[in-house]
């Protein structure tokens, strides 16, 4: 006796019903050790689709099977909703470089340093008109109400103050701006134009004391400068839309909590506090070790929800309520380096003083990402030039452990740039993974515990809907 075998599917292959969690087409569920004494994290790592489940409760859930029917019937929902967030998105902001110069000599900076010494201003008629070309492309490329961002940056933009200023002015109803400086020319005129214009200001602060701070921000002398930034900090107080990024080296990490209760003394709305990238070979010379780098970062963060449990005021870390986000409300996000794709060439790109475009500040300085020049080129062209598609191109499935890591859409593994100069190419991993996976842990513990809410900002989900809840319990 025969029978016909109903073993393929319409395209051909081999394939099962989908009907069992972990085997043939059945949906992946990943339990996850998040170091917390109740729960477990259960995760679809395809979809980031999460649980938190109690730890004697784990077989129950993998195999009565409730969970699974619920993701089943909203799993294409979340399926869109990451391919939306991976692959849909157009640029929406340019970090635009006016100048190469800088006047200082930070030993982790990313720009070349003969670039940042000898560097060029770009004329203010150039900037005019390049803001001009930027203008036309996103009245192209992006919706009517949709304001882009332009971001001046560093090296140090404030060195070609005038020209800047000449832009923000000129374009004031065309874009909504922002500036990253290391704060040192941040007299009063200056802040005050910035503060009219509602300019977005960030400036770095490596630590509270002079003594640590000095020890990586200097100028060409070798002088630190910290006592100009905290004289910047105090003209800004009261404004709220400027923010502090501190650079976490082995030169400063022990000191992240006293650093946290001094941003919180001086009122500062958001802080960022980003590991070291290591694209050039002097980052190497600072860089922490994984483990040690986090211990102190959690510590940081724990004094963050201490603070607010005092005074009711937070001060939202921004990188890390970031990660946050891309587990409870993946397209609520701010960052694009912690996604994968990142947002380099995808979400937003680099413009230098010479009018070439680049992927991402981070690849300034290295030709072979150059993908053409504004002057030159449509913008368009640039975005799918060979140079730009192999960091867009670059897939988190394709990079080795973290095609089969669960929490691989929460880090992204990042960054391109670093893997491939630290690391030799784009399927390489970048610098920090078990930093970033500490982090996923803790964000999990926080949001078992129910306090995640005091490390996000206030009104971070008022553009958002729920999609999903379920109570397993």
């Amino acid at each position: 006796m025969t029978t016909k075998r109903q073993t393929r599917k319409d395209n051909g292959t081999c394939a099962s019903s989908g009907s069992y969690i972990n085997t043939g087409n059945g949906s992946t569920f990943m339990p996850i050790d998040i170091g917390h004494p109740e729960y477990i994290a259960l995760i679809e790592p395809d979809t980031a689709f999460w649980s938190l489940v109690k730890h004697e409760k784990l077989s129950s859930v993998l195999t009565e099977g409730k969970l699974f029917k619920a993701y089943k019937k909203k799993a294409g929902v979340f399926t869109e909703e990451m391919d939306m967030l991976r692959f849909g998105l157009k640029p929406s902001a340019v970090y635009f470089n006016p100048t190469e110069k800088c006047n200082l000599d930070c030993p982790y900076c990313y720009i070349p340093q003969k670039m940042r010494h000898d560097g060029e201003h770009m004329s203010e008629k150039r900037l005019i008109k390049a803001l001009g070309l930027l203008k036309d492309y996103f009245k192209r490329t992006l919706p009517k109400d949709t304001l882009p961002q332009i971001i001046f940056h560093g090296a140090e933009p404030m060195l070609n103050r005038d020209a800047v200023f000449a832009g923000i002015e000129q374009y004031s109803e065309d874009f909504r701006f922002g500036i990253q400086t290391n704060a040192t020319l941040l007299d009063d005129s200056a802040v005050d134009f910035l503060k009219s214009q509602n300019v977005s200001i960030g400036i770095s602060l490596d630590a509270s004391d002079a003594a640590i701070s000095d020890r990586t921000r200097i100028n060409w002398d070798g002088q630190g400068v910290h006592t100009k930034v905290i004289e910047a900090m105090e003209r800004l107080r009261g404004y709220n839309g400027w923010s502090v990024i501190c650079t976490i080296t082995n030169k400063n990490m022990r000191h992240l909590t006293k650093l946290v209760n001094f941003l919180h003394q001086k009122e500062v709305p958001t802080c960022l506090m980003n590991i070291v990238r290591c694209t050039l070979p002097s980052s190497l010379e600072v860089k922490p070790n994984d483990a040690n780098a986090f211990k102190y970062f959690m510590a940081a963060l724990e004094r963050t929800y201490e603070l607010y449990l005092e005074t009711g005021r937070k001060l939202p870390v921004g990188n890390f309520a970031n990660i946050l986000l891309a587990i409870i409300a993946p397209t609520a996000r701010r960052l694009m380096c912690d996604i994968s794709p990142c947002g380099g060439g995808r979400c937003f790109f680099a413009l230098t003083p010479n009018g070439d475009l680049f992927p991402c500040s981070e690849f300034i300085g290295l030709s072979q990402f150059k993908g053409g020049n504004l002057f030159k080129d449509s913008v368009e062209k640039v975005l799918t030039s060979r140079p730009f598609s192999r960091v867009t191109d670059r897939k988190v499935e394709d990079v080795e452990p973290c095609s089969r890591c669960a929490i691989r859409h929460f880090c992204g593994s990042p960054c391109p740039a670093e893997a491939c100069e630290m690391n030799g190419g784009m399927e390489q991993t970048g610098a920090f993974c078990e930093f970033y996976e500490e982090q996923v842990r803790y964000a999990f513990r926080l949001i078992a515990d129910d306090k995640h809410e005091a490390f996000l900002w206030d009104g971070w989900g008022d553009d958002t809907k729920k999609t999903f809840t379920m109570d397993l319990f």
